[in-house]
């Protein structure tokens, strides 16, 4: 019912720049938090940033200074802009949002949904 695609990765050298960005698609009646996550080759999932919908942002000490998060709520759109990368940042990037959909009856639900990653490899 709901779909998450993210785009934007790729290969870029070490001080370069990229932008992610991920789109939700599907029955939402609307969506709160948004956040970006990366999993590192071996190593477990891991907060990047979040914003909720009123536009407060966290974000992981690691990336403090170096990313930025924002949302176009009118495009059901989260970005991640990721400046002065790192190897260090070479992992799959996901996208998360927690939505509400409108069920049968008119009962609400709200349920957290991933997108399929997309790879962020940074070279030396």
């Amino acid at each position: 019912q709901v779909q998450l695609v993210e785009s934007g990765g790729g290969l870029v050298q070490a001080g370069g720049s990229l932008r992610l960005s991920c789109a939700a698609s599907g029955s939402i009646f609307s969506i709160n938090a948004m956040g970006w996550y990366r999993q590192p080759p071996g190593k477990q999932r891991e907060l990047v940033a979040t914003i909720a919908s009123g536009g407060t942002t966290n974000y992981a000490d690691s990336v403090k200074g170096r990313f930025t998060i924002s949302r176009d709520n009118a495009k059901n759109t989260v970005y991640l802009q990721m400046n002065s990368l790192k190897p260090d940042d070479t992992a799959g990037y996901y996208c998360n949002a927690h939505v509400t959909i409108i069920e049968p009856y008119g009962l609400r639900r709200t349920d957290g949904y991933w997108g399929q990653g997309t790879q962020v490899t940074v070279s030396s």
